[in-house]
């Protein structure tokens, strides 16, 4: 179990960087948001997988992705986040 929660934080982080590098703009998120930012990405992505291939491996839609679902996820989170959290959360 504990393995799990080290996982989900490292492939958060790593999702999180990541989608902040990609999409454009400054994000004014701290280290935990963004770790945050890649654990719902990877949720998203697995979500994702599942609408696109309808192949469940583990029962269930709702499931943790891999790193590169994890990173697609996280980069629409991210770009959901930015469009409508305002200006106060992306300065340019």
């Amino acid at each position: 179990m504990i393995g799990l929660i080290i996982s989900l934080i490292v492939i958060g982080l790593i999702a999180g960087v990541i989608a902040r590098l990609v999409i454009p703009g400054r994000q004014n998120i701290s280290i935990p948001m963004t770790i945050l930012l890649g654990i719902l990405g990877s949720f998203v992505g697995g979500f994702l997988g599942f609408l696109i291939f309808q192949h469940d491996p583990m029962d269930g839609f709702f499931q943790p992705a891999g790193i590169i679902g994890s990173i697609i996820g996280a980069i629409i989170v991210l770009f959901i986040w930015t469009r409508f959290a305002g200006r106060s959360a992306v300065r340019r």
